[in-house]
């Protein structure tokens, strides 16, 4: 077992071990915190990540924190 590996099993779901380019992930908005679908991962940098956005396929300027971005969720509900 390496030092690090009891961390990256202890991280929640959507950290930097888990969302590989290409993923499609939800992005806590900077304004409301609310989460936003649309967006998949170009890629992870000491920053955070990388985003494009699905609607128009451009990158977004800023990187997100890790906190900030989790796998798309799939909702169950009927009504959605």
């Amino acid at each position: 077992m390496e030092p690090d590996d009891h961390v990256r099993s202890e991280q929640p779901e959507g950290t930097a071990e888990s969302l590989a380019p290409g993923t499609r992930v939800e992005v806590r908005n900077r304004l409301d915190g609310r989460w936003a679908r649309g967006f998949e991962v170009i890629g992870h940098t000491p920053g955070g990540y990388r985003l494009r956005r699905l609607s128009d396929g451009m990158e977004l300027p800023l990187p997100f924190a890790d906190a900030d971005v989790r796998r798309e969720r799939r909702r169950s509900m009927w009504w959605y």
